[in-house]
């Protein structure tokens, strides 16, 4: 597999991660500040060595993703919020051009999911980044999003959401029974013979 003509290793500045998680022990007293600063060299084992451009490139992450209040502040102390804001920062301190993002929405209310889509997807048109989001509710991503892929059965299906999130795509993906339900919010809902069937969407 190549990414960019090359194969992907461990610390390619080309693409940024922003992993699954749970929350951060409340203990964790690294500065969110340094948390970030990880990207640049926290696959690295010894002693961190910044280089002279490591604090502007730590301070412009940080700032691009709103986070500069709180930065200083102890990471375990922070609102899960201001912990994938920062999580983000860590992910675009290497300046990628592709960002991974694991179930980012987890663990976030629906007002922290909100405020989160709508700063990655700024960020992205900003830094003309390629997003690839896994996520169980596309929900809060529908009007961000230009494609959604489904893998299910040994099936894989791409295109725009309203191609692929249909009941008769998604009965021929899943090889079951499927209905898709839209509500007066545009809201969409994947509904199996016994239960809801989850999203897994990039």
């Amino acid at each position: 597999m190549e990414v960019f003509g090359h194969a992907p290793r461990r610390g390619d500045p080309g693409i940024g991660y922003v992993p699954q998680r749970s929350d951060f022990d409340p203990e964790l007293s690294i500065r969110g500040r340094d948390f970030v600063g990880l990207g640049l060299d926290g696959h690295r084992w010894g002693i961190r060595l910044f280089g002279d451009a490591a604090g502007p490139a730590v301070q412009h992450s940080i700032d691009a993703v709103g986070a500069g209040a709180y930065a200083d502040h102890a990471l375990g102390r922070l609102s899960g919020g201001e912990q994938q804001r920062l999580l983000l920062a860590q992910a675009l301190v290497g300046n990628p051009r592709l960002l991974l993002m694991d179930e980012p929405l987890s663990y976030l209310d629906v007002r922290s999911q909100s405020n989160i889509v709508q700063l990655v997807a700024g960020v992205a048109a900003r830094r003309n980044l390629t997003v690839i989001l896994i996520a169980h509710d596309v929900n809060p991503l529908l009007r961000h999003i230009d494609n959604v892929v489904y893998v299910a059965s040994g099936r894989v299906a791409m295109g725009r959401p309203d191609e692929i999130i249909t009941t008769e795509r998604l009965t021929h993906i899943y090889n079951t029974p499927v209905e898709v339900i839209k509500d007066s919010r545009g809201r969409v809902f994947v509904v199996g013979l016994e239960e809801e069937v989850a999203h897994p969407h990039a």
